[in-house]
C-alpha cells in the first residue's frame, strides 16, 4: 500500500515552552501545563480521555517543584516539555543511547523504566495511554539538583519543598545530562481505570474556571470527607498552597493581600475571616509599627453579615501573647454579630510574622463546631506564613517606592521655566516606575536674558544613575549661571565626572584593603558615563538665537514650517570617558514657526523586532509630518508614534523636549 493511501497520523499530545529564570516561572509553568492538558482533552488526543483532576493536581505539584529547583539552582532560562506517551517510549535508555547524553540518573518509585530528555520531532506511532511525562531543562548542568527535603524558615522566600515530593507523586523520575543542558524529568502514570472518587478530586480548577468563579475560589480546594481526605491532604493542599503563593507574591499592596486572603479562605476553609495589620510608623524604614492594629479586611460567606461582623471585631481586636511563631491561638467567638448563640462556633487567630517582625493577625471562624480539624489548622498556619511574606514584601516595595519618588523629585526640576517667545513641551516617561530613572531634563533661566536647557541619559539606572544626575544637574545650573559658554560647561562637567569616578575608585580600593581583600571585589563603583544635549537660548525680536552641543547624545532636529528637517549639532564623545576631550558647539536661529526636537535614546532606539525607530531616519520622517503643529501636539504625536512602533511597552526610559519659536 502506498503511503498516500495510509491513514493520516493523529497528532501527538506534546507541548513545550520556554520560561525566564525568575520567580514567576513556576506559576507560568503550572498555567501552561494545565492549559495543555485541557486542550488535549478538548481535542480528544490519544490518551487524553484518561486525564483526571487527580492527574492534573499531581502534575501541578510536580511541574512547580521541577521549575522552582531549576530557577533557584540554575538561574538560567528554563525549557518545559509535557507529553503523553507509552512507558516503552519514555525511558532513560533511549536518552542514554543518544551520543549527546553524558549520563542519566534515574530514580524509580515503582516498577517500569525511567525517561530521558525526548525529542518529539521524529515521527512515530501514536502513543498508547500510559504516562504523563514532564521535562524541565536548564543550561547550568554544573549545579546539582537539590533534594534535601529540608524545611525552610517561614520568613524566607519560596524555594520549593525538594524533589522528595516529585518522587512521592511520580512513577519514576531522573536527570539527563547533555552538553550544556541538564534535564530533570518525572513520569506520572495515566490510569485508564480511574475511580469515580478520583475523578471527583477536590481541586477542580478547570471546571471552576468554566463556571466563571473568582480566581481565589478556583485556587482553594473544597473540604473533603470520608475516604478521600488523605488524597485531598496529600495533593489538593499542595496545589492550593502553590497557587496561593503565586497569587499573593504578585501583589504589591498590603490591603489587596488581605482581601485575597479572605477570598482564599472563605468559604472553603472557614465561614469567615478577618485580617488585622499593624500600622507602620510614617517615615520609618525598619518596618517598625506605631499605634494599634487596623482591621484591613473582613470576609464572610454571607455578605449581609460582613458589616455587622466588622463593627464588632473593630471594638475588640484579638490580643495574642508575644511569640515568634504563627501557630493558632483560640479567640472568643463573635456570637453577637453572627446570630449563632445557640450553635456557637470555633475561632482561631494566627500571628502574621515575617523577618521576625509582627505584621498583623489573621482570624478565622467556623460555626457549629467546637474546634477546627488539625489538617485545616495546619493548612491555614502554612498559608498565614505566606500571607505574612506577601505583606512584608508589599511593605518593602511601598517603602522603596516612597524613597524613589522622593529621590526622583529631588533629581528633576520642580517646574520648567517659561521662555519669552518660545513654547515648550516635555514628555518624560521612566521605564521603572518604582526607581530612579537614568534620563533627566532641565530648562532654567541663566541670567542676562539667557535660558539653558539640558536632556541627559546616564549609563545604567537606580542608585548609580541617581548619583550621576545628582552631580550633573546642579553643576550645569551653577556653571551656566556663572556665565560659562556651552562648550566650557561640557568641558568642566566632563572633568568633574572623571574626578568623581577617581575618588570613588580610591574609596572602594581602601574599603577592599580594610576588608582584607575579600568580599568587596564586585561592589566598586560603576564607570559613570553621561550622554548630554545641552544648549543656550537667547530670545530677540524676530526669533531665538540657539547654541547647542551634543556629547554622545542623539542629535537635535530642526523642523521648519515648510516641513524641511535637519540636524543642528555634530556628534561628540560621551562625558566622563576621556581626560583630554574638548567639546564644540553649533549655533543657529529659531525663526517663528521653527521647532527644535531633542530626544533620548529611548526614542531613537525603540525596537520592533530587529528594527529601531530611527532606522532609515525614522525620527526625522516622523518629525517632518508634524509641520504646522504646536509644540504640545508635536510632543504628543512623537510619543504616540514611539509607543505604537513596538508591540510591547518601551523597555527604556523615554524623554523628549520640543522648543518652538512663536
Amino acid at each position: 500500500m502506498s503511503r498516500a493511501s495510509e491513514a493520516p497520523e493523529r497528532p501527538r499530545a506534546v507541548a513545550r515552552t520556554s520560561l525566564p529564570g525568575n520567580p514567576l516561572a513556576p506559576g507560568a509553568a503550572r498555567r501552561f501545563v494545565r492549559t495543555a492538558l485541557a486542550e488535549w482533552t478538548e481535542l480528544a488526543l490519544p490518551g487524553a480521555e484518561f486525564i483526571t483532576d487527580l492527574l492534573v493536581a499531581d502534575a501541578m505539584v510536580v511541574v512547580s517543584e521541577l521549575v522552582t529547583n531549576a530557577v533557584v539552582h540554575a538561574g538560567t532560562d528554563v525549557e518545559l516539555l509535557c507529553r503523553l506517551g507509552r512507558c516503552s517510549e519514555d525511558c532513560p535508555a533511549a536518552a542514554a543511547s543518544d551520543s549527546r547524553a553524558v549520563r542519566t540518573v534515574a530514580s524509580y518509585a515503582g516498577s517500569g523504566s525511567g525517561e530521558g530528555a525526548g525529542n518529539d520531532s521524529e515521527p512515530g506511532p501514536v502513543p498508547d495511554p500510559g504516562v504523563l511525562v514532564i521535562e524541565v531543562s536548564d543550561h547550568h548542568p554544573a549545579r546539582v539538583v537539590r533534594d534535601d527535603g529540608a524545611e525552610r524558615p517561614y520568613d524566607t522566600g519560596e524555594y520549593g519543598r525538594g524533589l522528595h515530593l516529585v518522587s512521592a507523586l511520580s512513577e519514576a523520575w531522573g536527570i539527563t545530562y547533555r552538553t550544556g543542558v541538564k534535564t530533570v524529568w518525572a513520569r506520572l502514570p495515566v490510569d485508564g481505570t480511574a475511580t469515580v472518587e478520583e475523578e471527583a478530586e477536590a481541586y477542580d480548577g478547570e471546571h471552576a474556571l468554566r463556571r466563571g468563579q473568582r480566581a481565589a475560589e478556583i485556587l482553594a480546594p473544597a473540604p473533603r470527607r470520608g475516604t478521600q481526605d488523605q488524597d485531598w491532604r496529600s495533593r489538593g493542599v499542595l496545589s492550593f498552597l502553590a497557587e496561593a503563593s503565586d497569587l499573593l507574591a504578585g501583589q504589591l499592596d498590603e490591603d489587596l493581600v488581605a482581601a485575597l486572603t479572605g477570598q482564599l479562605l472563605v468559604p472553603r476553609l472557614a465561614d469567615w475571616c478577618a485580617v488585622w495589620l499593624e500600622d507602620e510608623a510614617p517615615g520609618r524604614s525598619d518596618g517598625g509599627v506605631v499605634g494599634g492594629p487596623r482591621l484591613a479586611r473582613v470576609w464572610h460567606g454571607s455578605e449581609n453579615r460582613i458589616e455587622e461582623l466588622r463593627r464588632l471585631l473593630e471594638k475588640d481586636p484579638p490580643e495574642l501573647p508575644e511569640s515568634d511563631r504563627a501557630g493558632p491561638v483560640p479567640v472568643p467567638w463573635p456570637a453577637e454579630a453572627l446570630e449563632a448563640r445557640a450553635t456557637g462556633g470555633s475561632a482561631l487567630a494566627f500571628r502574621l510574622i515575617a523577618g521576625g517582625r509582627p505584621l498583623g493577625t489573621l482570624v478565622i471562624g467556623r460555626a457549629g463546631q467546637t474546634r477546627f480539624p488539625d489538617e485545616i489548622t495546619g493548612l491555614v498556619e502554612d498559608l498565614s506564613r505566606r500571607v505574612a511574606l506577601a505583606i512584608g514584601a508589599a511593605r518593602q516595595y511601598a517603602r522603596q517606592a516612597t524613597i524613589s519618588r522622593v529621590l526622583q523629585r529631588g533629581l528633576l526640576p520642580g517646574a520648567v521655566a517659561e521662555i519669552p517667545g518660545v513654547r515648550s513641551a516635555l514628555v518624560y516617561e521612566p521605564c521603572d516606575k518604582g526607581g530612579p530613572s537614568g534620563d533627566f531634563y532641565d530648562l532654567f533661566p541663566a541670567g542676562d536674558g539667557r535660558w539653558c536647557f539640558a536632556l541627559g541619559d546616564v549609563q545604567g539606572k537606580g542608585p548609580e544613575a541617581a548619583v550621576v544626575i545628582g552631580l550633573a544637574r546642579p553643576w550645569l545650573r551653577l556653571l551656566a549661571r556663572e556665565g560659562y559658554e556651552v562648550p566650557d560647561v561640557l568641558d568642566r562637567l566632563n572633568q568633574l565626572l572623571l574626578d568623581d569616578a577617581t575618588e570613588a575608585s580610591d574609596a572602594a580600593a581602601r574599603a577592599l584593603v580594610s576588608a582584607g581583600g575579600t568580599g568587596l571585589a564586585d561592589e566598586g563603583p560603576q564607570t559613570r558615563f553621561l550622554s548630554l544635549l545641552y544648549g543656550e537660548l537667547v530670545p530677540f525680536d524676530g526669533g531665538v538665537h540657539c547654541t547647542v552641543a551634543s556629547a554622545g547624545h542623539p542629535l537635535p532636529l530642526l523642523l521648519q514650517p515648510s516641513g524641511k528637517v535637519g540636524e543642528v549639532a555634530q556628534p561628540q564623545t560621551l562625558l566622563g570617558v576621556f581626560e583630554d576631550a574638548s567639546y564644540l558647539c553649533g549655533t543657529f536661529e529659531l525663526r517663528p514657526g521653527d521647532s527644535l526636537l531633542c530626544v533620548t535614546d529611548g526614542v531613537t532606539e525603540r525596537r520592533s523586532g530587529h528594527r529601531q525607530f530611527d532606522d532609515d531616519d525614522g525620527l526625522a520622517a516622523a518629525f517632518a509630518g508634524c509641520a504646522g503643529l504646536s509644540a504640545e501636539l508635536i510632543a504628543e504625536r512623537i510619543r504616540r508614534l514611539v509607543h505604537e512602533f513596538g508591540g510591547k511597552p518601551p523597555e527604556d526610559d523615554l524623554a523628549l523636549l520640543v522648543l518652538q519659536a512663536e
